[in-house]
């Protein structure tokens, strides 16, 4: 009877879905195991192993990798604490190269006289659960760190934007005094205020990158004549120590965006690269596509991203570097804001072997129609002008300093500090060729502002300048009619350009 009892038990237990294990105590030496033990393990019980050694036989890990501990085992633990016990957060390290997350229930058998003389151990394969588990950790906390970088990228903005009107003042009255100053000493002295606001553009440039206030223009780039530039350029600079390799694997690796950003993303996520490589190594640029993405990879064989600052490296101003080698905690910030301006999203990532960094880009492939962008001339002319322009600007600094400007240029200048103001001024003069319009405003915005001026006029001409460069609110109002657009802060070539062309167009409106 016992003989067919226990033929009954162990077929039954042989097809339960769950891995049965059981041994003798105290010692742990193996006395029964179902198939489904084998399956979840990627082996057979083993008859050589017993208490204090199950680890390594078994391939028994925690979840961060770390060989289990002997004393935490369900098996000891059962024993120690005399009750069914519980344990979730083992990994079998499967000799097949497999990985099986497992929660275990160990139940001790006792005699008549309360001593254990058996564990028995149920394995469940919990793998889904647990990676479930871990995607909606990782979502948790990507949700966490995109909700801080808007948060830090909002700031930034409005900063850059300050900064803009600031910069924009200085340059204008810079550059009037210098065109009507004749001693050298003075000149150079403007000449290099003149330089030095250009640098602190390209900090503010750098940061509304960052919060992604600026619109890149809309045409088809292919990422693998970004990597060929940079990637040439790049093996003339770099210590010849280190390799550059590009494996351009997708087929065009076409992409809707602005050259000159993706170019200024692959150059910094370069720069980083050689920067992880003191002693030299090998630096690989690669492409490929992934369903209907086009994925662009940096890997390097450095020293890796210090985990203090892993989950921060996209936020302004973090860095490794000191300011002597040159960190300014904006590169990889800049690129996390153009990177989601172009739709697309960036990831750092442990380089395959445990050695290095993999920074890993994917972008949205180009849809067809989408046309390349036309090559754009470099003009540095001065145009003079004539007729009556209207200056609506909130910021006393900027409004003077744009006013000279213009009037050094040839026009006639009325000024306004608000957009009620402005319309005001437009409703009784008609002698108004053009309209210089800020489009960030209290109270009054420059879309209000231009609706309102459009209800006075139909016609009216208006130039909208902003110092958070071409976004999408700046888009919307040029959709409206306004008809030209110029980013502060803007030099005196670029603003007669822009007014001469807005004071043409009134002409030859009137004309017809």
């Amino acid at each position: 009877m016992d003989g067919e009892r226990d033929a009954i038990v162990t077929s039954v237990a042989d097809d339960l879905p769950v891995g049965v294990w059981v041994a003798r105590a105290p010692g742990g030496e193996f006395l029964y195991a179902n198939k489904a033990f084998a399956e979840i393990m990627g082996m057979g019980a083993r008859s050589d192993v017993g208490r204090g050694e199950y680890a390594g036989p078994y391939g028994i890990r925690a979840r961060d990798g770390s060989v289990y501990p002997e004393d935490k085992m369900p098996f000891v633990r059962a024993l120690v604490e005399r009750r069914t016990v519980i344990v979730d957060d083992i990994v079998i390290h499967r000799h097949d190269g497999g990985k099986v997350n497992i929660r275990a229930q160990a139940r001790p058998v006792f005699d008549d006289a309360g001593t254990i003389t058996h564990v028995v151990i149920a394995f469940i394969d919990i793998t889904r659960e647990a990676l479930a588990e871990a995607a909606r950790v990782e979502s948790e906390r990507r949700l966490r760190q995109m909700q801080r970088m808007d948060s830090i990228g909002t700031l930034a903005g409005g900063i850059a934007h300050d900064f803009n009107n600031l910069l924009a003042a200085v340059k204008m009255m810079a550059a009037v005094l210098r065109r009507n100053e004749s001693d050298t000493t003075k000149l150079g002295y403007l000449e290099q205020i003149d330089q030095v606001t250009d640098s602190a553009a390209q900090l503010t440039r750098a940061l509304l990158g960052f919060a992604r206030r600026g619109k890149h223009l809309a045409s088809r780039v292919s990422l693998h004549d970004v990597i060929v530039g940079v990637a040439t350029l790049m093996r003339r600079a770099l210590d010849r120590r280190i390799e550059v390799v590009t494996e351009l694997g997708a087929e065009s690796g076409d992409v809707v965006g602005d050259f000159s950003q993706l170019e200024q993303v692959l150059m910094n996520l370069v720069v980083n690269a050689r920067d992880a490589m003191p002693n030299g190594g090998r630096m690989t640029i690669a492409t490929r596509d992934d369903a209907g993405s086009v994925v662009l990879e940096v890997t390097d064989e450095g020293t890796g991203i210090d985990p203090n600052v892993r989950d921060r490296i996209f936020e302004p101003y973090v860095t490794t570097k000191t300011s002597a080698e040159g960190g300014t905690g904006l590169g990889l910030a800049t690129v996390w804001g153009i990177v989601e301006n172009h739709g697309g999203s960036i990831v750092a990532l442990d380089a395959p072997g445990s050695r290095g960094t993999t920074m890993r880009v994917v972008f949205p492939a180009a849809p067809a129609g989408i046309a390349r962008a036309p090559a754009k001339a470099d003009d540095k002319e001065v145009v003079r002008g004539s007729g009556t322009v209207l200056v609506v600007e909130d910021e006393r600094a900027v409004r003077d300093g744009v006013a000279a400007a213009l009037r050094d240029l040839g026009y006639r200048v009325v000024c306004a500090e608000d957009g009620a103001s402005a319309v005001e001024i437009y409703r009784e003069r008609s002698d108004i060729d053009a309209v210089l319009l800020d489009m960030v405003m209290p109270r009054m915005d420059g879309r209000s502002t231009y609706l309102a001026l459009r209800d006075v006029r139909p016609d009216v001409r208006v130039v909208l300048t902003t110092g958070f460069a071409l976004n999408e609110e700046a888009q919307r109002i040029l959709d409206l009619g306004v008809r030209d657009f110029i980013a502060k802060p803007f030099n005196v070539e670029k603003l007669s350009q822009v007014m001469a062309r807005a004071i043409a167009r009134s002409g030859a409106d009137e004309a017809s």
